[in-house]
This record gives C-alpha cells, structure tokens and sequence, in this order.
C-alpha cells in the first residue's frame, strides 16, 4: 500500500491512557444515570446548521457549503421545549475556533440541560448534586458568591464602581501584562476589563478546596440570561480556578432576544469579525412561548480532567487535536 506521506510515528497513538479512558467511559455512565433517575429526556440535535452563534467571545467553524458546526446545542434545545419537550438534556461534540492548549481543544464534549420551573438558583442546587454523582468529593456545601462579592473579596474591588483608569491600573500594579495593540474601543469596554479581571485575577483563586458557584453578573454580560435591575440571572461553576459550567435563567423575550442578537452582529461588524446569521428559527420558536426554565452547559473534558488531576485535556481525550 502506498504511503500517504502524512503518516507520524509519534501521533498514532492515543493522547489520553487506557485508564483514563476507562475513567471516561465511567463517568458518562454516571451522567446518564443521574438523568435516568430523575426521568429527564435525553435529546440529541444537529452539530450542522445555517445559523451559528454570534457570541462576541465565540468562534464558529464554517463548512465549505456554507453551514456551521455548533458551538452548542443550546438553540436548537430550546426549540424542543418550545414545542413542549418538557425537561432535557444532552451530551454531545461542540466546535469552537480557538487554540489548543491545556485547557482548550477545538472539538470538545459538553454536557447541556434544562429545567421548566427552575430558575438559576434551584438549578445551581442540581447542578451540584450532579457534580457529586460524577465523584467530586463535598465535605459541605459549595460556596456560593454573588459576581460582585467575588471581586470584592479576591480582586478588593467594587466590579459596579471602580473606573476604567482604575481597572486598567489595578491590573498592571498586580503585575499582570496587559494586552497589546488593544482596539480603541477595548480600551473604553468596561466589560472588556471585568473579563480581564476574572480571568486573571478572580477565577484564578475560586473553588480551591471544592467548587464555587459564582452568580448574578452585570446586566451587560446577560448573554442569553434574564435581566433582574443591574444583575443578569446567571452563573458559571469554578473548581480549582477552572471555569467548569455556565447557566442562566433563560431569556424568553423575543423581541429582547433579538435586539441581542443584533447588537453582537454590529460589535462583530465594528472589529471586522465574522458576522454568522443569527438563528431566526430560535427567534419564531421564542414567539410560540419557552416556558420559565434555567438551563446550564458543562464541559465534560474539564471535569473529567480535574477529577483525574490530569495535567491537560489531552490525557483525557482519545485523540486531541494534534493526533485527530
């Protein structure tokens, strides 16, 4: 047989070790059998689509026919339960167009659900209980910080009060390298800054001991999330400084949804990003009525990752990209 002359004798194996992904198959037994006992549906819906997110944080895969892979199932889940699908939950392969690294892969597995009747803080409440299922060991109850009490008792800042002089000084006096050749409007972004912060500075330091729910962000970090005064109902889950999970009580305004979704067209517009579609089919399924739920994302990688205290996300995966 004639050789290619892509073989490597280096990359054919697998990147994670037959035990870990022992471990692997473990824990998505475990996934399944939480939702199994507690009867919620297991759904799965299409990695292809015409639409793709217009995230500002978030690239896309194009497909040379003009259609993407997802990022998440989030959108076309959500059309499920406008058309009465009740409870679900998903586990599937997402697309995101970013470097790997030990924390990173390109192709990922992430774990999706949502709750009729629940709001962020009962969902929060089973979000940890599955994180126990999945062998996170909890001498107590997880600690739960609102996103300003956060910065206040790791960063010794007011996130709602400080300036932009102040978030840009503060870093650096940290000792933190600041980002080169910044867009004149990254320099007058607040959130931009707050973003900086998080990652550098206050979720570093959460769920050293345990996983740490952090919730209630600034209204202009919503996302998909409601809007209660200053606050967006949402929350992301930290586990030894790694963000393992975002939530949000979902927003079922329509009309609100799609200004949204408009506003991240124009901000990708302004900086010359690509400017998808948004998903006018979440938009009409939004219309016929989403009923009052909370809904979160996990990545699996991670946690399986951190409960292996594996070194990178390739110890857990069969083949990471470089060998894919």
């Amino acid at each position: 047989m004639k050789s290619s002359g892509n073989e490597s004798p280096t990359l054919w194996p697998p990147s994670a070790s037959l035990e870990n992904l022992r471990a692997r198959a473990n824990l998505l037994r475990r996934i399944r059998e939480f939702f199994a006992e507690r009867e919620v549906l297991e759904v799965e819906t299409p990695l292809l689509s015409r639409h793709a997110t217009v995230d500002r944080h978030i690239e896309s895969f194009r497909c040379n026919d003009g259609r993407w892979l997802q990022t998440s199932p989030e959108f076309a889940m959500k059309r499920l339960l406008c058309a009465g699908s009740g409870p679900i939950w998903q586990l599937c392969k997402v697309f995101r167009h970013e470097e790997s690294g030990r924390w990173h892969n390109p192709e990922f597995s992430l774990l999706e659900w949502y709750r009729p009747g629940y709001d962020h803080h009962r969902l929060m409440d089973e979000m940890e209980a599955l994180l126990q299922a999945c062998g996170v060991a909890m001498p107590q109850v997880c600690l739960r910080l609102s996103y300003r009490e956060a910065f206040q008792g790791y960063a010794g800042l007011d996130p709602w009060i400080a300036t932009l002089a102040e978030l840009r000084s503060g870093l650096e006096q940290r000792g933190h390298s600041l980002p080169r050749n910044l867009e004149p409007a990254e320099l007058e972004d607040r959130d931009f800054w707050l973003d900086l912060w998080m990652s550098l500075v206050v979720g570093p330091q959460l769920g050293q001991d345990q996983p740490c729910f952090l919730y209630d962000f600034p209204a202009s970090q919503a996302a998909l999330a409601r809007v209660r005064g200053e606050v967006a109902e949402r929350f992301e889950v930290f586990w030894r400084g790694v963000e393992l999970a975002n939530g949000f009580h979902e927003l079922a305004d329509a009309g609100e949804q799609q200004r949204r979704f408009e506003a991240d067209q124009a901000w990708r517009r302004d900086r010359a990003r690509a400017v998808p579609d948004y998903d006018a089919q979440l938009i009409a399924a939004l219309r016929q009525g989403l009923p009052d739920c909370a809904g979160v994302a996990l990545g699996v990688d991670r946690l399986l990752m951190l409960l292996l205290e594996a070194p990178a996300l390739a110890a857990v995966l069969a083949f990471d990209d470089a060998r894919a």
